[in-house]
């Protein structure tokens, strides 16, 4: 009876980790010649690997990544698409985040830029960092919705407490005055605080003309290459290489 109360008050307490632990234990009859710290070690052992494994669950639903199933693992497995392997994993064990570097993906369409970026921030949200995928194309829109009800200061604040940004489809299409002043709040927030990364079919040199507004573009340019790092991706479309009869998506990666 003591056990059961014991158990229904780590409940309580929110400790499910370690109570699940202990009633595993109590079915373990060999269990009996161990020491009680070594028990004790192993009730707390679980308990952190269990709030672990929430906070990753927490943080990747929040990323809402395009490609939440991308890991920078898989990048051994996969076509090189002209990316040095090596350059990736250093990039993604090192310090960047914290570093509040840029990160900036370039290639043809379905070459795998998506794919490496969300890689790059699941693998951040696996060392208990944040992160927070955008499309910029449809980021226009929802930054107009923003304004028009109110909430965009609010948003704002949020985002520059994201750890990591992905910007995924730099370039793509064209953006109004309003939206250039939006992206150079969003990154004048984020400049060598927190992480962004950068996916665009435009070569970086063209970066420039497709923001419009001169004074605009020096400003957003001169945050986002400080500290940087590039991947040129080469190659035909993932897409356009998966076979006409399958009747599921095909995951873009590399």
């Amino acid at each position: 009876m003591m056990m059961h109360t014991t158990l229904a008050q780590l409940r309580t307490l929110k400790l499910e980790g370690l109570a699940c632990a202990l009633e595993e234990q109590l079915a373990l009859p060999g269990m009996a010649a161990m020491s009680f710290e070594e028990r004790l070690a192993l009730l707390v052992d679980r308990e952190i690997h269990m709030r672990s494994d929430r906070k990753l669950m927490r943080l990747l639903t929040q990323a809402k990544l395009k490609y939440a199933q991308a890991t920078i693992e898989d990048i051994a497995t996969r076509p090189a698409r002209g990316v040095d392997r090596a350059a990736v994993m250093s990039l993604a064990l090192g310090d960047w985040v914290t570093a509040g570097h840029s990160v900036l993906i370039t290639g043809p369409t379905g070459a795998g830029k998506s794919w490496l970026g969300c890689a790059l921030a699941q693998y951040a949200c696996r060392r208990g960092y944040s992160a927070l995928y955008q499309r910029v194309p449809r980021l226009q829109e929802e930054l107009r919705i923003r304004h028009a009800s109110g909430t965009f200061g609010k948003w704002l604040l949020q985002v520059a407490k994201t750890d990591v940004l992905i910007l995924d489809d730099w370039g793509m299409g064209t953006i109004d005055s309003t939206t250039r002043s939006d992206l150079l709040e969003l990154i004048d927030d984020r400049a060598g605080n927190k992480a962004t990364i950068l996916t665009s079919q435009l070569p970086i040199d063209h970066w420039h003309a497709w923001i419009g507004d001169a004074t605009i573009a020096d400003a957003i340019l001169d945050r986002i290459l400080q500290r940087h790092h590039r991947f040129t991706l080469t190659g035909d479309s993932l897409r356009q290489s998966a076979p006409k009869t399958a009747t599921k998506s095909t995951d873009v990666t590399l």
